[in-house]
């Protein structure tokens, strides 16, 4: 597929002779999947669908940022204090993150240091 598009011919006029032709040398044949219905077709759409693919397929985790993991811990101790039958649980339940929101402001931003200060 590395021919150019002759001219005058349009673009999907080309492309369209282009499959046709593959389909006539055989090439779209005994494709991996071919009569099978779609992989997660009634599934809402996930924009990042490729990426979660990709990383299953190296047998590869996503780890979130750690900025992104403190704040969802923060939401998730929050929501379970909201619940808590006594002050006593709230405190188990915050201090833990309490300590790792202190260590976290302790810590220098990532990435290279600006220079500045």
């Amino acid at each position: 597929m590395t021919e150019r598009k002759p001219a005058g011919l349009s673009f999907e006029s080309w492309i369209d002779g282009q499959i046709r032709e593959a389909e006539q040398r055989g090439e779209f044949a005994d494709l991996p999947g071919a009569g099978k219905p779609l992989p997660d077709a009634n599934k809402p759409l996930d924009e990042n669908w490729w990426i979660k693919q990709k990383l299953a397929s190296e047998g590869l985790v996503a780890l979130p940022h750690p900025t992104l993991a403190l704040r969802k811990e923060i939401e998730d101790a929050l929501a379970e204090a909201a619940g808590a039958a006594s002050e006593r649980r709230v405190r188990q339940l915050l201090e833990p993150v309490n300590e790792k929101i202190a260590a976290y402001l302790r810590m220098p931003p990532p990435g290279p240091r600006s220079g500045a200060g």
